[in-house]
């Protein structure tokens, strides 16, 4: 549903777009610090690689827009699984696939279009069957915006394990002079 202002309502463009289009920029900044050589590097057995995760931050930016496009999203059409796009081997590939997915200026024209759904379900499927049910606003929070964040905080994580400088995002790096 629209959320309500003293000016009336409020359309997806307006509320939660600006904030996704500064979590991109940190996205890219983070993105853009990932280092060739460490595309396999692991922390641990159980743990994926770097380039992997990267590939997967990347990645998850499309989901803004399939989310406010489409009523759902179908992880195996027709029975046949998909494949997730995250094998790039290569800091331009992963900046590419970002970019690709993050056009400039952001999903605004999207948002627009999605202004009177907000309320409306938003399926997560496989196969056709709906395994859940949200409105597209919800969706948008919940597994655009916040499943993101772990993600891009794990590959920081492995920034950092690998002695490779922070970029600023929320507030200024030590790594880039400020205490």
């Amino acid at each position: 549903m629209a959320i309500r202002s003293i000016r009336g309502s409020i359309s997806i463009s307006e509320t939660l777009l600006p904030e996704f289009g500064q979590e991109m920029a940190n996205t890219r900044k983070t993105l853009e610090r990932h280092p060739d050589r460490k595309f396999d590097r692991m922390p641990g057995e159980k743990s994926g690689s770097m380039g992997r995760l990267a590939g997967r931050v990347a990645n998850m930016t499309e989901w803004a827009v399939e989310t406010i496009d489409k009523g759902g999203l179908d992880m195996a059409p027709g029975g046949v699984q998909m494949q997730p796009p995250w094998r790039l081997k290569a800091r331009k590939d992963l900046l590419d696939s970002f970019e690709k997915q993050w056009p400039r200026p952001p999903v605004t024209p999207r948002g627009e279009r999605c202004a009177g759904a907000e309320a409306m379900p938003w399926s997560f499927m496989t196969n056709v069957q709906v395994l859940f049910s949200m409105p597209h606003i919800g969706c948008l929070r919940t597994w655009v915006m916040n499943h993101r964040r772990p993600h891009h905080a794990q590959l920081r994580l492995y920034l950092r394990l690998n002695n490779l400088p922070m970029p600023p995002i929320y507030l200024p790096s030590t790594d880039e002079g400020q205490k």
